[in-house]
């Protein structure tokens, strides 16, 4: 019985001496950079296979340069600033390292009032350092279309580096930099981009992401 009790107590100790080093190990291990990417159906790939839409493909972009990444894809087709204000809060449960705030553009093609998406956004970027203090946040700016005319234009399309600018989050100044407009990086709706329009707006996105993964510390080769 004793040799069987000393048994018992040196495989308990062993199994607890194991346990303690995987938690080390783990814990010595880079964690990836945990991504939400909050937007529309730009944002969602709307039309194509979620793999295709450019959150996921910032992974693998991310991954040839040396950084870790774990992007979550919290696109919704249809969504406005006001929408979004209501559902970032529910969005944000989830542990966040950095955001990218994807919206705006159906706030531009419905016409809606310029001033009201700013402060929508201004609130979603609050909402998100209350919940997260130390994320990271990356606006992408939108273009309003030509035909709501110059005075509109004008008034929302300076939202979003003024709100860059004012709240000191990092900025895309245009989420759809080389691919509006092109009737080959879009589908038969001329809205919506195609794969290797979202590949476009991946690369995008990264150039300036990489460098908020910079600035933060978040490593890379």
């Amino acid at each position: 019985m004793k040799r069987g009790k000393k048994i018992l107590i040196a495989v308990v100790a062993i199994i607890l001496a194991l346990a303690f080093v995987w938690t080390r190990v783990q814990a010595a291990e880079p964690q990836p950079v945990r991504v939400l990417a909050f937007g529309d159906s730009l944002t969602a790939g709307y039309g194509l296979d979620p793999e295709e839409a450019y959150p996921a493909l910032l992974e693998a972009m991310a991954r040839e340069e040396g950084f870790e990444l774990s992007v979550r894809n919290a696109g919704l087709s249809g969504e406005t600033t006001a929408g979004g204000l209501r559902r970032i809060g529910w969005v944000l449960r989830q542990p966040v390292d950095v955001l990218i705030l994807a919206l705006g553009a159906n706030d531009a093609l419905r016409g809606q009032d310029p001033a009201a998406a700013e402060s929508n956004l201004r609130e979603m970027i609050g909402k998100a350092r209350e919940a997260h203090p130390d994320v990271t946040i990356l606006l992408t700016g939108m273009l309003a279309p030509p035909n709501l005319g110059t005075d509109y234009r004008e008034a929302f399309d300076s939202i979003f580096p003024r709100i860059a600018r004012e709240e000191r989050v990092y900025l895309v100044p245009f989420l759809l930099e080389g691919v509006a407009g092109e009737a080959s990086l879009n589908q038969a709706d001329g809205i919506h981009p195609t794969r290797e329009g979202q590949r476009i707006m991946a690369r995008t996105v990264w150039a300036h992401l990489r460098r908020a993964l910079e600035d933060s510390g978040a490593g890379g080769a």
